[in-house]
């Protein structure tokens, strides 16, 4: 096969320097009981280090020049599966279900696209039953915002989803220089684990979420009035009264809230709408 040429369109940057697949490999700790799923595998690079010591590694490629690559390269190995698909479309249950049935959560280890990666991670999130672990190499910027904690400009609503279903930690940062084509930015290295249960214990999830959104909808306003101005239809006798039970003063900003305080506000919204005050 020809020499593959990086596709703008699929934001395809190719990891060459090695010494980064090791940091990716120790993060992930892989064993041959495990079921990988790789997002965007490209020339293979560290598809080959999977295959060899994962029980069983899903490959999903958009690109299908890439994807027929990858099986004529690998037409060797049994415990790989390729997909030519996008990851976005394809539902995560179906492909990883016969290891579900067999008891064993998934471990996802892969070079995210970068056109992609916040979406990528929010729907494999919203699959978390699926996963035990997540090792992604993404910008920079997007490692900085899973990490972000409250008072920083980083910190935001997909801060507090991935902190709130993981605990997520930088395992190292990448120079542009590590990929061919050279990008724009700087990556890192970031470690999720899924946690057994969230991290702050809610009445409801999506109220949960609903009220996280519309705070940092308008991130610059005092929180009371970033509510009272979205759209979940908020009375201000009910707000204010949520602030009160919650413990939180009006004023602060959404940036300012941690995640348990946003639990709090939350149920506090909640327990006003099951007593019928909306005044």
């Amino acid at each position: 096969m020809n020499a593959i040429r990086p596709k703008k369109r699929f934001g395809q940057h190719f990891l060459k320097d090695r010494q980064y697949i090791k940091v990716i490999l120790d993060a992930a700790r892989l064993s041959t009981d495990d079921v990988v799923l790789e997002i965007g595998p490209g020339t293979g690079v560290l598809t080959g280090e999977l295959v060899t010591r994962a029980g069983h590694v899903v490959a999903v490629e958009i690109d299908r020049e890439l994807a027929a690559f990858l099986k004529e390269r690998f037409a060797s190995f049994s415990n790989l599966e390729v997909i030519c698909a996008d990851i976005l479309t394809l539902s995560l249950t179906d492909i990883l279900g016969f290891a579900i049935k067999k008891g064993r959560r998934c471990k996802v280890v892969a070079n995210l696209p970068y056109y992609i990666t916040t979406p990528v991670i929010a729907a494999l999130l919203n699959k978390r039953e699926l996963f035990e672990l997540l090792v992604v190499m993404v910008q920079e910027e997007v490692a900085d915002r899973m990490v972000a904690q409250p008072g920083t400009k980083e910190y935001g609503a997909f801060s507090i989803m991935v902190q709130f279903y993981s605990e997520a930690e930088v395992m190292a940062h990448v120079p542009r220089g590590a990929f061919h084509p050279v990008p724009k930015v700087n990556s890192a290295v970031v470690r999720l684990k899924l946690r057994a249960r969230p991290a702050v214990s809610v009445v409801s999830e999506a109220v949960f979420f609903d009220v996280v959104r519309a705070g940092f909808g308008k991130r610059r306003k005092m929180l009371r009035n970033a509510l009272l101005g979205s759209d979940l239809g908020l009375c201000p006798g009910r707000v204010d009264k949520a602030f009160d039970i919650a413990g939180i003063p009006p004023t602060r900003r959404a940036e300012q809230l941690t995640l348990e305080e946003f639990g709090r506000l939350a149920d506090a919204l909640i327990c006003g709408c099951l007593k019928g005050d909306n005044n």
